[in-house]
């Protein structure tokens, strides 16, 4: 993890991207079509983009599937997103597992089906071995209560005597659903909103932001490129002054 006054970048790509998938609904509705096309779109979108995401130097994406506040949206919009979960893994988890993908899901599995938690158990286990690109889907999560989540759990190793003070970073943050993956270099928000919507909010404290005015249905590894593009441009000083100006004239 990078020491946040350090200067850092080199023009190099963002090892980890994480992508805050909206515009399925506006898409669809500016077609005169059902939401649920959007979102079926949407998941043909995200497969040209994990294709095109090692091509872009990125070896982590994480994806906002499925937020805990997405529980409130209309019944039969929560059981298309909830068909297409089965329908993307039986159709392409073991393509994933044959170029190397390792998929790994965000968020509770409390108050999942009981069918969609066997095929999220199921995926991670068929890929646990492979190391090529990571695959990370929030499904079911929030920042917020990822972040509850990991206190309860230290409260409860400290209450067992299986934790020590002071508590760290570093063991919070060992507590979080995104443990073991690498830090967030840049967060890419598409559809032209600018907010996060509880998305990763501990790990985007040092992340480079990029807001894309593209639906994501429209979205594929040109977008994406454009938006690695954007980071690589950038100075990342992760708190700490930037390099002095040299004098002119």
């Amino acid at each position: 993890m990078p020491d946040d006054t350090t200067a850092s970048n080199h023009g190099g790509p963002p090892l980890h991207v994480a992508v805050i998938m909206d515009g399925n609904g506006r898409w669809a509705k500016a077609r005169g079509l059902p939401r649920s096309v959007g979102h079926r779109e949407g998941v043909e979108a995200l497969k040209r983009t994990i294709r095109g995401a090692p091509d872009a130097g990125v070896g982590c994406l994480t994806v906002f599937g499925f937020s805990t506040e997405n529980w409130s949206r209309p019944e039969d919009e929560v059981s298309d997103l909830m068909g297409l979960v089965r329908t993307y893994v039986a159709s392409d988890l073991a393509k994933l597992a044959r170029e190397g993908v390792r998929l790994k899901i965000l968020g509770r599995r409390e108050g999942l089906p009981t069918d969609i938690a066997r095929i999220v158990d199921k995926a991670e286990a068929d890929t646990a071995h492979n190391d090529r690109f990571q695959l990370q889907v929030a499904f079911n999560y929030g920042g917020r209560a990822d972040i509850v989540d990991a206190a309860e759990a230290y409260a409860k190793r400290l209450a067992a005597g299986d934790a020590v003070p002071p508590l760290t970073e570093e063991v919070f943050g060992a507590g979080l659903s995104t443990a073991g993956s690498p830090p967030v270099d840049l967060i890419v928000r598409t559809s032209g909103e600018m907010r996060l919507s509880n998305f990763l909010l501990w790990e985007a404290a040092y992340a480079e932001l990029v807001f894309q005015d593209i639906l994501w249905p429209d979205y594929g590894p040109d977008a994406l490129k454009q938006a690695v593009d954007a980071f690589r441009a950038r100075d990342r000083r992760f708190g700490g002054r930037s390099a002095p100006m040299q004098a002119v004239g």
